[in-house]
C-alpha cells in the first residue's frame, strides 16, 4: 500500500472532481475499463496511487490536469526535483 509519510492517506481531489462531473463510481470504473469500484475507492481514499495511464485517463474524464487531482503531491515532488536540479547543476 502506498501511503504518505506516517501512513497518512495521499491527499487528492479525485472524489471532488468525480462529484463535480456528477459521475458515479460505477460510471468512472466503466470508462476506465476496470473490474469493480474497489481500486477507485482506494485511489479516492488515498490508499493507493493510480498508474500513470490511469491518472491521465482520470484527468481526461474529469476534464482537468493531473496536478489538479494531486496538487499537494505534485507540489512536494516539484520542490524535491527543483532542489535536486540546483544541487546537481548548480543552478
Amino acid at each position: 500500500m502506498i501511503m504518505e509519510k506516517g501512513n497518512r492517506p495521499i491527499p487528492n481531489r479525485l472524489n471532488m472532481h468525480r462529484r463535480l462531473m456528477r459521475y458515479s463510481r460505477i460510471q468512472v470504473v466503466q470508462l476506465l475499463d476496470l473490474q469493480n469500484t474497489s481500486i477507485l475507492c482506494q485511489w479516492e481514499k488515498g490508499r493507493k496511487l493510480p498508474s500513470a495511464i490511469n491518472l491521465i485517463k482520470l484527468s481526461i474524464i474529469y476534464r482537468t490536469y493531473p496536478n489538479e487531482l494531486y496538487p499537494q503531491h505534485f507540489n512536494e515532488q516539484m520542490l524535491v526535483l527543483r532542489q535536486k536540479e540546483r544541487d546537481l547543476f548548480k543552478v
